[in-house]
């Protein structure tokens, strides 16, 4: 399935592929898994093609993100808003870490973040030249008697950024990204759960270089992808989009681009393949589809190079020769596609075990009987303080009950709390995987272990 690009290069997008595969299994240590044991792939080996396909769509309807995400109270949909979700609390929590991980990423890869406006006049959709070919799929409104658009992307906005001043070759490489608000007016029947809807955010960036520069900022944009994906667990395909048959400038810069992206790729070091003449007029573009636990393909990273935009918004920097300007090249990157893809393709990829460090509901503490409420408090409160979402069962059921409605809600840790762990400031710990098994530690080494779990997927 091809996810979102800040790019539109399609009025549809393509339809929502379901190809699934074997069921992984969770890890039953005491820390349910490392990122280098995170749920990846695993190819099929059944002989009969029937039956795999069969027990492919089982498995797939089985995880789908439309009810998983709706039982386990992290998203909703209404009919007033159609291809636009609601995110409960425990949904934001996820939606929020996603993109907080990405931010936490671009404050050591030399990212600048950025914020704009949502509604443009339709003159900057002219001359970026989206309103062309692409008005009818955007929500255009009419303010004091113009018309205005929705933005369906963040790109012709950070051009306006960028040349708001004059600009330096001591400023380049300049990174810019934006989580902004995004909607495309897609046709109903197209819609489909978080993977296609009429708003969404990505984690959007546009980098302006020089053409020297290439090489070595898409080598760095490659080596963030692989490690977003390999701490997701998945797996990745990389293709190289060349020039089509009608192309924006001149074939010379063209054959100089492609080979920067050549060697760039190379010099990554991972495989790749060759999609000739599959490059958007503006420029050349690797994509990257990723593989999920179930075997099915999404493409969310891009990165797209760019000599139209910046032409057309005839964007100069100065060079070492002071009277001398040069044109940027732009480049469009992606990672997650959007926001809401990545947490299906994930909700389902984890068949709705959130790892620990992106759970909604990391631990819970269950007290034995209503004298060690108390304590079973005073331990939550503590945990809360260290920034973990816990929370406590004070209901009156029975401990094993309580313990098996927490194993069904997927809480990460279910810590049983008694008179004894009250009186000796423990609490008796058992993993959500793992049913047979449970240990006693103090709140301190506790602690410790949820952090250092952390730090293992980062």
């Amino acid at each position: 399935m091809k996810m979102r690009s800040c790019v539109w290069r399609f009025k549809h997008w393509s339809s929502f592929s379901k190809v699934s595969c074997s069921s992984y299994s969770a890890a039953t240590a005491m820390v349910t898994y490392t990122k280098e044991e995170a749920p990846t792939c695993q190819k099929s080996l059944s002989s009969d093609p029937i039956k795999e396909h069969l027990h492919q769509h089982e498995e797939a309807s089985k995880y789908d993100h439309r009810i998983l995400g709706v039982k386990q109270e992290l998203i909703i949909h209404h009919e007033w808003s159609p291809g636009s979700w609601f995110f409960l609390p425990h949904g934001a929590r996820i939606y929020n870490k996603l993109m907080d991980f990405i931010r936490n990423q671009y404050r050591d890869r030399g990212y600048q973040e950025v914020m704009s406006p949502n509604v443009f006049n339709m003159d900057l959709w002219m001359q970026s030249s989206h309103a062309k070919h692409h008005k009818e799929d955007m929500f255009v409104l009419e303010i004091d008697k113009q018309e205005f658009g929705l933005k369906p992307m963040n790109c012709p906005g950070h051009c306006l950024m960028f040349k708001h001043r004059v600009r330096s070759y001591r400023e380049l490489p300049l990174r810019f990204a934006d989580f902004g608000v995004l909607h495309r007016n897609e046709a109903i029947a197209s819609l489909h759960g978080l993977t296609h809807t009429r708003r969404f955010q990505q984690d959007d960036a546009h980098i302006f270089c020089r053409e020297s520069q290439i090489k070595d900022e898409v080598i760095k944009a490659l080596n963030f992808m692989d490690y977003v994906y390999q701490i997701f667990g998945f797996t990745y395909e990389v293709k190289l989009s060349t020039r089509p048959e009608k192309i924006f400038k001149d074939l010379e810069m063209w054959e100089k681009a492609e080979n920067e992206l050549r060697e760039a790729l190379d010099e990554f070091g991972k495989p790749w393949q060759l999609n000739e003449g599959d490059g958007a007029f503006y420029g050349p573009k690797i994509d990257i589809s990723v593989s999920d636990a179930l075997s099915r393909k999404f493409q969310c990273g891009t990165l797209q190079l760019d000599f139209q935009l910046p032409d057309s918004f005839k964007l100069e920097f100065s060079t070492e020769d002071e009277a001398k300007i040069e044109r940027p090249v732009m480049i469009h990157r992606s990672i997650l596609g959007s926001v809401e893809s990545m947490f299906a393709i994930l909700l389902e990829h984890y068949k709705g075990k959130w790892p620990f460090w992106l759970s909604p509901r990391q631990a819970i503490l269950c007290p034995v009987s209503e004298k060690s409420q108390a304590y079973a408090l005073q331990v939550r409160d503590q945990i809360h303080e260290e920034g973990y979402h816990v929370d406590a069962d004070t209901t009156d059921m029975e401990i094993q009950k309580k313990v098996e409605e927490a194993r069904l809600a997927q809480y990460n840790y279910i810590l049983v709390v008694g008179e004894d762990e009250a009186n000796t400031g423990q609490v008796s710990v058992q993993v959500r995987d793992n049913e047979d098994h449970s240990i006693i530690m103090s709140i301190e080494n506790l602690l410790k272990h949820f952090k250092d779990e952390v730090a293992a997927f980062h």
